[in-house]
């Protein structure tokens, strides 16, 4: 990091590449965090950041909600005047209602957290995640047909992301159709990087992942 930073913003959770920084960094300057994806997935040292901001689309809600966490002593820091909108004193003094708030997805939220909170919080979604990725992990490392395309010590416990072996190349789309057949959906790795995707957020269940896994062994028996 140069030694004139001025602070240091990560992304803890890259959707795209299936990588994911599964710490909290020590930094001598301000930590700012992007945890759209994987918030509420695992434990977070919150006093390391100075700012935390998340879509809620991913793991706590739906789309047209964004949750902040942030310290009093940033708040008006700024270097320059900013737009009242996007001011976080301004849905501070207003008890975040500045503006008519989107009252569906804010309820969906609510009842996240409890469901979230009654199935042991995020000490016990993170188990589950593990357990999760490890069985999918296990069986991309095992099977012919395909490949991790992330260092193992990177890979996402949210976004699984893996291709067919060069030599099977050719099996990706129909590979995709045997799957979509089975009731598979979302699958496809984003535009960017083709293959597929496996996104495994705290709602997802043993029984989705295991399905996929029992798609892609049924799909080695016939290559």
């Amino acid at each position: 990091m140069p030694a004139d930073a001025d602070y240091l913003h990560i992304t803890s959770n890259n959707t795209i590449y299936g990588t994911e920084l599964r710490r909290d960094p020590d930094v001598a300057v301000p930590l700012i965090a992007d945890m759209s994806s994987d918030i509420m997935s695992r434990p977070v040292d919150v006093s390391k950041y100075t700012a935390i901001y998340a879509g809620a689309q991913k793991n706590l809600s739906m789309a047209g909600v964004t949750v902040i966490v942030v310290k009093d002593d940033m708040l008006g820091k700024a270097p320059r005047e900013l737009p009242t909108m996007i001011d976080y004193r301004t849905h501070v003094d207003k008890g975040s209602m500045f503006n008519t708030p989107p009252v569906v997805p804010i309820y969906s939220l609510m009842e996240n957290l409890r469901w979230l909170k009654k199935n042991g919080g995020v000490e016990a979604a993170d188990k589950r995640a593990h357990e999760r990725a490890e069985v999918l992990y296990a069986e991309i490392d095992r099977n012919k047909l395909f490949k991790g395309t992330v260092e193992e010590a990177s890979r996402s416990l949210m976004n699984i992301c893996f291709v067919m072996n060069d030599e099977y190349a050719e099996l990706e789309k129909p590979f995709f159709e045997f799957a979509t057949e089975r009731g598979m959906v979302g699958i496809k790795g984003h535009r960017s990087v083709g293959g597929f995707r496996a996104s495994c957020y705290n709602a997802m269940t043993m029984e989705g992942v295991n399905a996929l896994v029992k798609a892609m062994q049924d799909f080695e028996a016939q290559h």
